[in-house]
């Protein structure tokens, strides 16, 4: 079972159907109401009911019952539910404004809220509220509606009161208000539905001054004699027929600025903008400021008395003029102001050399310029400046500077902008100290003092055969590929990239070194002595001569095309080459030629007699010689030896014979010194036929034929037992030794005496056995000869 709807005096039921009922039965029992209760009953084919009549704001317990046909009750249930309150009492309705009707009643016992409805034909409107008086809102202005009150509590609505008729009020007029000048106030208005007129009112709101009032059938109506910049509250209101009065409407509105008054202009030249300011205006909310030139117009907007208008152009005038503002409109504007801006920086500068050291600066003219100043700074941070009312300026200059120049306008209003900054630069100074030395024949180092602007210099030859160039950024320059013996005219340019070439520089005249001399002979004058020729082709030119080698250096000179190197060594190697000197500077050696000297003749000679027939030569190293050639001739012939070493063995030699001595020294080139020598006699010869006799008891006899009568002798016996020697008187043959041990073997050797040098030893040797015959000197025996080598 549930509840569908509660009333004051009834409640609403529903059940399900229960299977094997034949009827309902439903009874509602107050709960604090003695003996008030309430029975219903129903048949199987009705699932809902209504209980009624029952008490408001009650409580009751409902109890549902499911009986069969039997009487037999086969199911039950029950819940609590409490009745609406009672229906209230209207005690009146009225509109006071146009969208809403106000309530009255009385309250009712147990009611928790109320409900209005307010009927307009099939439209409604309900309001929900808590007590009396309550309100309807969201009606339609000037309209009649029924309205009726409904008590709500826990349990539901009552039933609606009796309804009581109320009409809304006119809706108020919505203005529109504007304040066409300073002093005055216009109000409109859209017409109002069941108006008959209408009332407007003014009034300043801070509540100074008095009220204006004004009735009018019409939509519109201005309050003139206002004043200017103050705030006014306007309201207004439609009444109808009855004079009854709708809805009014309140506006603030205030009245337009004055115009302002005592406008300065304060012009900033260096930031090309202006500081306009004017004395404050009542009222007025903001300001605007008009600058006008021509199409171009610049504002500037502010809440103060003063405003900054940026930008401005140079060169022009601007009339400038304020006007006042608030949320009622705008002032007139002020009277114009002039402002004459400063002139624009000047265009079309110049610059031109018109003659070296000489600039001139021109430009165009501009609006508004009285004078011109223009600025020259050079490099080295120097300025100099030009005023003037024309458009052209001159000034001096120097070369290789690079000039800053600026031009500027002026006025009243101050001095114009900077514009373009040219630079000039002037064409470089010339080289200065110019320095040519020779380095060669075909060479010229030319040096320079570096100069101010030059960015590269350029050197230039002019010759008979032509011109050559050098470019170099250094202050030198190496002039080649010259003729030698040779002048030109060198000059030096200087360049820069802005200006390019200084044309004016002088040239110096340069002659070249000599060109090398070329050796065409050298020949052997004499011992020691040798000549030197070349092909002169200088002019004003001496010639050095330089024989070079291991012994040293020789020198010989002279101005023609020979010279004579003296006491050059024997046996050297030497390179021979030439110089040419002029003022011009020194030339490049010649080729070099190659002399060698003849060998030298050995110091020391050395004779050595080996054998009869055989003399050793030897001698001391001849410089520079390869090879010797020695010759030993006498009338008798000669003996000769050609050898690498620095002795010899001739043979074939004659002895007692004066022999002269010759040596030829040969250079590996073949180059030969001839040396003669003191004499040389070889030795005596040897006697022949050497025997010996025994003679007495104990001596020997040594007998020998002589080579010659005039030559003494020298006999020598060696043996074992003694050695013994005997000299024989000049012009003898033999010699006797006396004493002489037997029994022993003796070697015999008999050489001629010489009158210097060692004995002998190359003369035969014959060997001899002396036998004893008791103690006497028996038998004498050749033995044969020694070997000519074996010394006994």
């Amino acid at each position: 079972m549930s509840i569908y709807d509660v009333t004051s005096q009834s409640i609403y039921l529903r059940w399900p159907k229960f299977s094997g009922a034949s009827s309902y039965r439903v009874t509602a029992t107050a709960v604090n109401t003695v003996g008030h209760s309430l029975l219903a009953h129903f048949s199987d084919v009705t699932l809902k009911g209504t209980l009624t009549p029952l008490i408001p704001n009650t409580i009751y317990a409902v109890q549902a019952e499911a009986i069969d046909k039997n009487g037999i009750i086969l199911a039950e249930t029950q819940i609590m539910q409490s009745t609406a309150p009672d229906i209230p009492v209207i005690d009146q309705a009225y509109s006071k404004l146009s969208n809403s009707i106000t309530v009255e009643w009385r309250a009712v016992p147990g009611a928790t809220s109320y409900l209005l409805t307010a009927q307009d034909g099939d439209s409604f409107v309900e309001t929900v509220v808590t007590n009396s008086p309550g309100t309807v809102t969201g009606l339609k202005p000037a309209t009649l509606y029924r309205i009726t009150v409904r008590s709500i509590n826990s349990g539901g609505k009552s039933q609606p009161s009796p309804f009581r008729k109320a009409k809304t009020v006119l809706a108020a007029p919505v203005l529109s208000v504007s304040s066409p000048s300073c002093d005055s106030i216009a109000v409109s208005w859209k017409a109002v539905y069941m108006a008959a007129g209408f009332s407007v009112s003014l009034m300043r709101s801070d509540g100074l001054g008095r009220m204006l009032k004004e009735n009018t059938t019409n939509t519109s109506l201005i309050f003139t004699n206002l004043d200017p910049g103050t705030l006014y509250t306007i309201k207004a209101y439609a009444w109808n027929v009855n004079r009854i009065p709708g809805d009014d409407f309140t506006y603030n509105q205030r009245t337009s600025p004055k115009t302002p008054e005592d406008v300065q202009v304060a012009f900033n030249s260096g930031a090309l903008r202006a500081i306009v300011s004017w004395m404050p205006t009542e009222g007025a909310l903001t300001y605007s400021v008009t600058a006008s030139s021509g199409l171009l117009k610049l504002k500037c907007n502010t809440s103060s008395a003063s405003c900054m208008v940026p930008s401005l152009q140079c060169g022009s005038e601007y009339y400038v003029s304020v006007t006042a503002y608030n949320d009622a409109g705008s002032s007139k504007p002020t009277d114009a102001v002039s402002l004459k801006t400063i002139p624009c920086a000047p265009v079309n500068i110049s610059i031109e050399e018109d003659e070296p050291g000489h600039l001139l600066v021109s430009w165009s003219s501009v609006n508004f310029g009285h004078y011109y100043v223009a600025f020259v700074k050079s490099d080295d941070g120097l300025e100099l400046r030009c005023n003037t009312s024309h458009t052209q300026c001159h000034f001096q200059s120097d070369c290789g500077f690079t000039y800053f120049i600026s031009v500027f306008a002026y006025n009243k209003a101050g001095q114009s902008p900077l514009g373009d900054v040219f630079n000039y630069t002037t064409a470089p100074c010339c080289p200065s100290d110019l320095r040519a030395a020779a380095v060669s024949g075909d060479t010229v180092r030319v040096t320079w003092a570096p100069v101010r602007g030059a960015e590269m210099y350029q050197t230039r030859a002019v010759g008979r055969s032509g011109a050559l160039l050098c470019n170099d950024t250094a202050a030198a320059c190496t002039l080649s590929d010259l003729r030698c013996n040779t002048r030109y005219n060198i000059t030096v340019y200087s360049f820069s990239e802005a200006r390019g070439s200084n044309t004016s520089c002088a040239p110096k005249c340069v002659a070249t070194a000599p060109c090398s001399p070329e050796i065409k002979n050298i020949s052997k004058e004499a011992l020691s002595v040798i000549s030197v020729h070349w092909q002169s082709n200088n002019e004003e030119a001496t010639y050095i001569v330089t024989a070079r080698g291991e012994a040293g250096l020789w020198h010989c000179s002279s101005s023609g095309s020979s010279c004579t190197l003296i006491n050059l060594p024997c046996g050297s190697a030497f390179s021979v080459s030439a110089i040419a000197r002029s003022p011009a500077g020194q030339s490049l050696p010649s080729y070099s030629v190659p002399l060698e000297t003849a060998p030298c003749c050995p110091n020391d000679l050395i004779l050595t007699q080996v054998t009869q027939s055989v003399t050793n030569i030897s001698w001391s190293v001849g410089m520079g010689a390869q090879t010797y050639v020695t010759t030993l001739e006498s009338p008798k012939g000669q003996a000769k030896c050609h050898t690498l070493q620095n002795y010899c063995l001739l043979g074939c030699i004659t002895c007692g014979t004066n022999y002269t001595v010759s040596l030829k020294a040969i250079s590996e080139t073949g180059l030969t010194s001839s040396c003669t020598y003191q004499g040389y006699s070889s030795s005596a010869c040897c006697p022949s036929g050497v025997k010996l006799y025994r003679l007495g008891n104990n001596g020997i006899r040594v007998y020998w034929r002589a080579s010659d009568q005039t030559i003494n002798y020298n006999t020598d016996l060696h043996g074992s037992k003694g050695n013994f020697t005997c000299s024989p008187s000049s012009g003898l043959s033999h010699c006797d030794i006396t004493e002489i041990p037997c029994g022993d073997v003796y070697t015999v050797v008999v050489s001629p005496i010489t009158d210097k040098g060692p004995k002998l030893t190359f003369c035969p040797k014959k060997i001899y056995s002396v036998t004893c015959s008791g103690s006497s000197v028996g038998m004498v025996i050749y033995r044969g000869k020694s070997n000519a080598e074996q010394h006994i």
